[in-house]
C-alpha cells in the first residue's frame, strides 16, 4: 500500500477487519565507524549513514491522535530521532493484540532495522512525510 501521509496509515489501521496494534521504532541516522569523507558529506546532506534504533513503543491506532501528537510524545522522552518506522500487528477474532503480545514483534522489528531490512515497514521523517528507501 502506498501511503501519502501518516494520517492515511492511521485510517487504514482503523479500517482493517481485525483490530490492529501499531509498532513504532524511532531511529537516529548516524555515521558508521571510521566514516570516509564521502560518508561525512552525504550524512551532512541528510543522506546515507546507519540507522540506530533509539526508542520503540506500541499503541492501538485510537491511541494515536496524529503524527504531531506522536512526535510530541516522543520528544518529551528527550531522545533525539530522525525517522520513525511503523508496522501493524493484527488481532484475532475481534481482539486487538496486547502490549505483551507486541513485545516480541517489536524486538524483531528492531533487529530487522539493525540488519538494514527496512523495506517492509512504513517510514516517516520528523515532519510526518513518508520516506522511501531504494
Amino acid at each position: 500500500m502506498m501511503l501519502s501521509d501518516f494520517d492515511g496509515l492511521l485510517r487504514a489501521a482503523l479500517q482493517q477487519a481485525e483490530p490492529q496494534r501499531l509498532l513504532f521504532v524511532f531511529v537516529r541516522a548516524e555515521l558508521p565507524e571510521s566514516p570516509s569523507s564521502d560518508q561525512h558529506a552525504r550524512h551532512a546532506a541528510g543522506e546515507g549513514g546507519t540507522l540506530a534504533p533509539v526508542l520503540c513503543v506500541d499503541k492501538a491506532p485510537r491511541e494515536v491522535a496524529s503524527f504531531a501528537a506522536l512526535a510530541a510524545e516522543s520528544t518529551a522522552t528527550g531522545v533525539a530521532w530522525d525517522l520513525v518506522f511503523v508496522a501493524a500487528l493484527e488481532g484475532r477474532a475481534g481482539v486487538a493484540p496486547s502490549s505483551d503480545e507486541a513485545a516480541q514483534p517489536l524486538r524483531l522489528m528492531v533487529n530487522a532495522i539493525n540488519d538494514g531490512q527496512v523495506s517492509r515497514f512504513a517510514a516517516f521523517d520528523r515532519a510526518g512525510e513518508p520516506v522511501q528507501f531504494y
